[in-house]
């Protein structure tokens, strides 16, 4: 069965600022290629190349043009999801039932509309079931 990988798995791929997530986030990826258990939320490759790219400090992770060609890489290499009105609508329920911020229940929706048994995130709580979806922080014990 396949799961949902959330936008910080794919950013922390690139940010050497976190060594241990860094590898973590590679090994997930490196086995859900391999495996094809990984799915991606289109939300999440919007979320990379804006996180990415984002000056925090004075420290961006990747320059643009190289979070794009990322961004295609992510597209040829990975199932990627797309939402409908459904999902949408699933997603507001979401904001309400579970009390998640916007962007999280939308995450959420897509798990729950294509059947993925789980989001891997370290975004919401660990090992919480979220409608039919339990949520997996690879980070936890780090």
């Amino acid at each position: 069965m396949a799961a949902l990988v959330d936008t910080n798995v794919l950013v922390y791929r690139f940010d050497g600022r976190f060594p241990e997530k860094q590898k973590v986030a590679r090994e997930i990826l490196r086995r859900g290629i391999a495996e094809d258990s990984v799915r991606i939320p289109h939300q999440a490759i919007v979320e990379f190349i804006a996180a990415v790219t984002r000056n925090i400090r004075g420290h961006i992770i990747l320059k643009q043009a190289d979070a794009l060609r990322e961004a295609e890489e992510l597209l040829k290499q990975f199932t990627v999801l797309y939402p409908d009105e459904t999902m949408v609508r699933q997603a507001i329920r979401g904001c309400a039932a579970y009390q998640l911020n916007w962007f999280d229940a939308h995450i959420w929706s897509y798990a729950e509309h294509y059947g993925l048994a789980e989001i891997i995130t370290e975004d919401l709580q660990h090992d919480r079931l979220y409608g039919t979806v339990r949520v997996v922080n690879p980070f936890v014990d780090l």
